[in-house]
């Protein structure tokens, strides 16, 4: 099978994880005989350096004539305490979200038992967590109208939803919770908020075509606390797009480490897949930031080509490298491994390379065949 993925680096580690997920879909090309295209655009604040602008037309342009994203990360310190830049790189992928209409995010949340030290809520909370949050991702606050008084002395963000925008991410939430343990959660804040009071509305009446599905509400103070004290809970949780912004981001400590979790953006046409981490500009460029949430976003990717035997070979080979112990600077600070090695052993692992039985000292830190 042939699929052409128009791949955007970014900023700070954004092309070093990026570089692995491409390393890895190329072992599953060899392995499976399919065969992955892939051309580079520009997003964030390498965009506005080479353009002047965070999202160029040709970015959008590429994307859409592709059958996927595979997207790095956006920031640069540069403009992150400059309250006069009118250009910042996070304007490319809420712009890019825009653009290709991408509504729905959606985030995985599971624990790797051999990473359960490094989570700071108790063990016997982190027995279960496997939920996904399905975040509207083009409407509400982040998109609405803003206004600033000429004198800096008052501002302002709207808060907008359609009933059409809600259902149309709310449709997805249902059909996913059909397919997993049928229980779906909406967060909203229904109690102060207008908006939440119309998303409640809507789930409420589409909740009658899917009998078979517990469905539940919870404030988002509540839900705040409840991902803490019971994560094991939730099931399919379902909200706007701040609230699911915070709470996947609060979702994502119980696995250890933010380097760990992957995301895929979909809606009307080209989807896109990027780890939920930020640029962490510190670590760029010094081959050791965790490349596994790009990993497992290309996993994902495979998933929505109709490659799910591909996508559990590399989920496979992600869980062999973390319970071998084979980790990056974020997990282990002392005993790690750099980021392209660990690209590399999940190649070995698809390529039926890797074996029971490993002596790690014949792995180098920038070498990773398995002697």
């Amino acid at each position: 099978m042939y699929k052409k993925i128009t791949t955007i680096f970014g900023d700070g580690i954004g092309p070093e994880v990026t570089q692995q997920s491409i390393k890895v879909l190329n072992a599953i090309g060899e392995v499976f005989g399919h065969e992955f295209e892939y051309e580079r655009a520009l997003l964030g604040a390498e965009a506005i350096d080479a353009t002047g602008t965070a999202l160029p037309e040709d970015t959008v342009a590429k994307a859409l004539n592709s059958d996927a994203v595979l997207f790095g990360a956006v920031g640069d310190p540069r403009y992150d305490n400059d309250p006069h830049a009118k250009v910042r790189p996070e304007q490319g992928i809420l712009g890019i979200r825009k653009a290709l209409q991408l509504y729905a995010n959606l985030r995985p949340i599971q624990t790797f038992p051999s990473l359960h030290h490094l989570s700071p809520i108790k063990f016997k909370q982190k027995e279960g967590i496997d939920f996904v949050i399905y975040r509207e991702l083009t409407g509400g606050i982040y998109f609405g109208e803003k206004y600033t008084a000429e004198d800096g002395s008052k501002a302002s963000d709207a808060c907008t939803y359609t009933r059409e925008e809600i259902e149309r991410i709310s449709l997805l939430a249902f059909k996913a919770a059909m397919q997993r343990r049928k229980k779906l959660t909406l967060v909203d804040k229904a109690n102060v908020l207008e908006t939440s009071r119309l998303w409640r509305k809507v789930v409420q009446n589409m909740a009658a075509d899917f009998p078979e599905v517990s469905v539940d509400y919870l404030f988002v103070d509540n839900a705040a606390m409840q991902i803490i004290l019971n994560p094991a809970q939730f099931d399919v949780v379902l909200t706007e797009n701040m609230f699911g912004d915070i709470i996947s981001d609060e979702g994502s400590v119980l696995t250890g480490s933010l380097g760990l979790l992957p995301s895929a953006s979909i809606g009307n046409s080209t989807a896109l897949f990027e780890p939920i981490h930020g640029s962490y500009p510190q670590a760029a460029g010094k081959d050791i930031a965790n490349p596994i949430g790009s990993i497992l976003s290309a996993a994902m990717m495979l998933d929505y080509f109709g490659m799910q035997q591909e996508a559990t070979a590399v989920r496979n080979g992600v869980n062999w490298t973390l319970e071998n112990g084979f980790v990056t600077k974020d997990i282990d600070p002392i005993n790690f491994y750099f980021t392209s090695t660990i690209g590399d052993l999940i190649c070995d692992y698809v390529q039926g390379k890797a074996v029971e039985s490993i002596n790690k000292g014949n792995i180098e830190l920038r070498k990773s065949t398995i002697i």
